[in-house]
């Protein structure tokens, strides 16, 4: 009987250490947070390979997104779409005079 509590007593040691030496190296990596700012950067500038990799691709970027950052998430899905309209042509009145020698020709 005495040897099951000695060996029940190392275990519970044993899973404390490895617990607290798995949190310590977590803390220390952060891997939540960096894998956080990999889907914000992702998101934010649009011009990643995984966000223009497919809808797969894309389907990861939004779900670290929303299980890191979730506030953020629900604001920018809240959000109203903007409409960019393309700016209108300017037209110069001089445009004789300022055309280049090649569309002179």
């Amino acid at each position: 009987m005495e040897d099951r509590q000695v060996i029940l007593m190392m275990t519970v040691v044993v899973s404390a250490a490895a617990a607290l030496a798995t949190g310590y190296l977590l803390g220390q990596l952060r891997p939540w947070q960096r894998a956080g700012d990999w889907a914000a950067d992702q998101v934010r500038h649009s011009t990643g390979a995984w966000v223009q990799g497919g809808a797969g691709r894309q389907a990861v970027v939004v779900l670290v997104h929303v299980v890191t950052a979730p506030r953020t998430s629900w604001r920018i899905m809240r959000a109203p779409a903007t409409t960019t309209e393309p700016t209108a042509p300017v037209r110069d009145p001089d445009w004789v005079a300022n055309r280049s020698r090649q569309e002179r020709e």
